[in-house]
Parts: C-alpha cells; sequence; structure tokens
C-alpha cells in the first residue's frame, strides 16, 4: 500500500433479507455476537447485517487484498465506538496482520443505507498520511489569519465603496447649485 486505500462497496438488503431467511446459519457463521446483538436489536435488521458485511468487503478492498491472502469472512468485522457511536473496522487474523504489513493505523469507516441498498465506505489510513497534532494546530492558525485577513479586505473595500458614495453625492449637491 502507498499512503492510504479506498474500499466502497454496496448490498442489496432484499439480498441480505433472502439470505438470512434461507440460510439461518449464515448470521453465525459471518457475523460476531455483538454485531448480531447490535443488528437484532433495530427494526430492520437486514439493513444493518447488509451494512455490515458490505464493511468487510469495503475494508478488504481499501487494504488492497479482498478476499485473498488467507483473508476470511472472520476477519473482519464491526464495532462501535464507546464514545462516539460511530461504526468502527475491528480487524483479526490475517486482516490485521496485513493491516500491520501495510503500516495502517487506522481504517475509517461509513456505512449507509436506503430501503433498498447498504453501503460501505473505508479508507485504510498510513501514519504517513496522517496529521500531526500540531501540524493541524499550524493549519488553524493559518485558517483564522485567512480570515482576519479576509475581513480587513472586505472592510478596507466597504470603507472605499462608502468614500465613494459620499463623493457622488457631494458631486449630485454641486451640479444642483
Amino acid at each position: 500500500m502507498s499512503l492510504a486505500g479506498v474500499g466502497v462497496d454496496m448490498l442489496e438488503i432484499a439480498r441480505m433479507q433472502r439470505v438470512m431467511e434461507r440460510r439461518p446459519h449464515f448470521l453465525g457463521r459471518v457475523f460476531t455476537d455483538d454485531e448480531r446483538a447490535y443488528c437484532e436489536r433495530t427494526a430492520r435488521p437486514a439493513e444493518h447485517y447488509a451494512a455490515r458485511f458490505a464493511a468487510r468487503e469495503a475494508v478488504l478492498k481499501a487494504l488492497g487484498t479482498g478476499f485473498s491472502q488467507g483473508i476470511g469472512l472472520s476477519d473482519v468485522s464491526v464495532g462501535r465506538d464507546g464514545a462516539s457511536g460511530r461504526p468502527i473496522a475491528i480487524l483479526s487474523g490475517r486482516a490485521a496482520e496485513v493491516a500491520h504489513e501495510q503500516g495502517v493505523s487506522e481504517i475509517a469507516l461509513s456505512l449507509s443505507f436506503t430501503r433498498e441498498v447498504a453501503v460501505a465506505n473505508a479508507v485504510a489510513v498510513t501514519d504517513e498520511v496522517r496529521p500531526r497534532q500540531d501540524e493541524h494546530e499550524d493549519a488553524s492558525k493559518a485558517l483564522a489569519a485567512s480570515f482576519k485577513e479576509a475581513r480587513s479586505l472586505i472592510d478596507e473595500l466597504e470603507r472605499v465603496q462608502e468614500q465613494g458614495a459620499d463623493v457622488s453625492v457631494t458631486s449630485e449637491e454641486r451640479v444642483e447649485e
């Protein structure tokens, strides 16, 4: 992997619903206990199962492997961040090894769905592209300075415009005299 990898996957929710109905053991083979508990608590479990299956595919695309190099369905799962509740990719087994070999320090994960389709986006990030805290602060300061400069320019333009208005009024008054 160079500096970062991106993966996207979509899955029809109806397809997941059919698999759930025809092969009930599929859920136990593919999803963790935590994933099943989360999905089963929702009003439409198939949506959430589909999003989590799509997440597996998206994460492995971001790693550049797909289901190859000894990576199996259980090597990627989806958890939830305790503080924010956002989805997080959990790697184990060969997927974790591959990520480590590539220098991946984080996989950013986004899950979405409509009534028909679940979508997952994954970005595998290495330390080389991760913003440093001090760089972030410098960027914030630079942005604040640019806003101050823009505000100063706007103030100056308004001042010039007001002076121009005063000059034209004065000129009109002289013509009338």
